[in-house]
């Protein structure tokens, strides 16, 4: 029995089925962590949310930026962007049940010796905190499916965490779009290039200080395309910019065995 977390699909269908095959996969003994984005840009956003469903029971999965769109989309609470590629999900007879399934998932999973989160945690949090943060919001979301929460906040600003008056948006912003806080584990908002270029000021959030999750598991991310998968100690990048003609990564969280496969979906 294996256990593989692999990073953003975003709808490159054909390269995830390629990926299964190259590590073998065997959902009658295999299991398989997503990294979210499961969905958007790739032109196979359908057949991966079908196989997730169909292979629920070996599958844990979080909710990303990108399934978060779709959620707001689906309930008029987003406009389509140019890139966008969901218009098959949208129009798919079994929409509901992927989207019913899609809404379930949570936004931080943790396993033994292993957390699992599509984007990053908060210097400020202890693992219990970015769990209870994210249990929190997944209810909301659950229960509300029209919530305010789906719709990003605006601008560039950077966003405070304060832990006696706690933020969703906030807390919801770190789990799925963080990639750099300032001197004062303030969320960055307006850097997406390679770590070690990022501005004066910012730094990857894996890297603050006073991490208060450090020790508490290693942390498999996706989100940051430009960093490719790295890893240091307590945390492993997942996402290899695949969508973007990269590869597309399994990482076996027993011995650390990675498995890439270059982008399939490019001409047709």
């Amino acid at each position: 029995m294996a256990t593989w977390a692999v990073g953003d699909i975003q709808g490159c269908w054909r390269t995830f089925a390629t990926l299964l095959d190259a590590i073998d996969f065997n959902p009658r003994k295999d299991r398989i962590w997503l990294a979210g984005d499961l969905v958007n840009r790739g032109p196979g956003s359908l057949d991966v949310l079908r196989w997730c469903v169909e292979h629920d029971k070996v599958v844990k999965a979080v909710l990303g930026n990108h399934d978060l769109h779709l959620l707001a989309q689906a309930e008029g609470l987003r406009q389509a962007g140019k890139r966008d590629t969901l218009d098959a999900v949208l129009g798919a007879p079994d929409r509901d049940d992927l989207l019913r399934w899609l809404r379930g998932r949570p936004l931080l999973y943790r396993g033994k010796g292993h957390v699992l989160v599509h984007a990053g945690l908060l210097p400020h949090w202890t693992v219990d905190d970015a769990k209870r943060e994210a249990d929190r919001i997944a209810t909301k979301v659950r229960k509300n499916p029209r919530s305010a929460l789906l719709v990003p906040p605006v601008g560039d600003d950077v966003l405070p965490w304060n832990p006696k008056k706690p933020s969703r948006k906030a807390a919801l912003t770190a789990l799925t779009t963080l990639r750099c806080v300032d001197r004062k584990g303030r969320i960055v908002r307006n850097y997406n290039g390679p770590p070690d270029e990022a501005p004066t000021g910012a730094i990857p959030w894996y890297r603050a200080r006073k991490r208060r999750w450090k020790g508490q598991g290693t942390v498999l991310f996706g989100h940051w395309a430009a960093m490719g998968h790295r890893r240091g100690k307590g945390w492993v990048s997942l996402d290899s910019g695949c969508v973007w003609g990269g590869v597309l990564t399994a990482y076996r969280l027993r011995d650390g065995t990675a498995v890439q496969v270059p982008n399939q979906e490019r001409g047709g």
